[in-house]
């Protein structure tokens, strides 16, 4: 999936630093999840790792891929759940056109005029959904199943979505994408005895927890996340929401960021950093960020122990393609203390 501020591209930076500049590492929290990438790479490294995310539908990713520990077995069923839910149909199924939350809202109908997804990937999309719950709601399906369908689908729903990357918005014309059928894949599960715990809270509700290292990739700037896959966020929770203007956007009031605020963004960091009580604190951000580099330098090395503070620049340059156009003195930073 591609997602704001997504650290695919960092990952040998992130994990070169924690490697190179920690002792005794067994546990990191990955403050703000996303699309648990990083959250990932730590798994695959034995760390035991707490993936949190205030997004449900990034909740929803990250429990059904790094909180869970070996594939699923599905013992309930004599058939493959995931081929079964690519070729679902309504007439495999009770339910109606008018219970699909996603066709009567985001393809064209009679009643509609976004564009979102074409019909039938529409229908599929609310199929799977309420499938998926059903199952769950009649016992059939553990919390891991659960989970591991509801991400499977997730992951799947942006290849096939009439979309420039993320959900702001929609194409006015279709897109070759959006012709293909909706299918499922298997995420791929890194099988580990290391603890893993997944949690959807604010990031504020996490601090406390005393682990060895503390991971936070905050939002950079003032575009906030919940605009941008309000259709990911409402498939997730499948909960029927009152939808409003022309790209059919669901309530965020309760889901905006203090990090994507001018005037908060300040206080946001200092409570991140003063109440942090990992060990270690290692944060991702870049220099057009909200903050500049000079004030969040400045902060943490105020709650810094010692002169453990280290400020690690990455060029843009760097870890990019090798794009013409490339923003000039764009660089990505890693800043690095240690909290107790």
């Amino acid at each position: 999936m591609r997602y704001i501020g997504g650290k695919t591209l960092l990952l040998d930076y992130i994990i070169d630093t924690i490697e190179a500049e920690t002792e005794n590492i067994k546990t990191v929290i990955d403050i703000f999840s996303g699309s648990g990438t990083v959250g990932n790479a730590l798994k695959a490294k034995q760390y035991s790792v707490w993936s949190n995310d205030f997004l449900y539908f990034s909740y929803v990713i990250a429990r059904g891929t790094i909180g869970i520990c070996a594939e699923p077995l599905f013992k309930n069923f004599d058939f493959d759940v995931i081929e079964y839910l690519n070729h679902i149909t309504l007439e495999d199924t009770a339910y109606s056109l008018q219970q699909c939350f996603i066709y009567n809202n985001y393809s064209p109908n009679e009643n509609c005029d976004r564009m979102y997804f074409q019909n039938e990937n529409a229908i599929k999309i609310d199929l799977i959904r309420m499938q998926i719950e059903e199952w769950k709601q009649t016992g059939l399906l553990s919390e891991d199943e659960y989970f591991y369908l509801l991400a499977a689908l997730i992951n799947a729903v942006p290849y096939v979505a009439n979309i420039t990357g993320v959900f702001g918005a929609y194409l006015k014309y279709w897109d070759k994408r959006t012709y293909n059928a909706l299918r499922l894949e298997k995420p791929a599960i890194i099988a580990t005895n290391a603890k893993m715990v997944c949690t959807n809270a604010d990031y504020t509700q996490i601090l406390s927890e005393q682990y060895d290292l503390l991971y936070a990739d905050p939002p950079y700037n003032a575009r906030e996340y919940l605009p941008n896959y309000h259709v990911l966020e409402t498939i997730a929770r499948y909960d029927y929401p009152k939808l409003q203007g022309v790209t059919g956007m669901r309530s965020y009031d309760n889901q905006k960021s203090v990090f994507c605020k001018k005037s908060k963004v300040h206080s946001a960091f200092e409570t991140l950093i003063r109440d942090c009580q990992s060990r270690y604190l290692l944060i991702s951000y870049n220099n057009e960020g909200i903050i500049s580099t000079d004030e969040l330098s400045k902060l943490c090395k105020e709650y810094a122990v010692g002169n453990s503070f280290q400020l690690i620049e990455i060029d843009y340059r760097r870890y990019k393609n090798k794009i013409p156009n490339n923003k000039a003195g764009l660089k990505e930073q890693l800043y690095f203390l240690r909290r107790n």
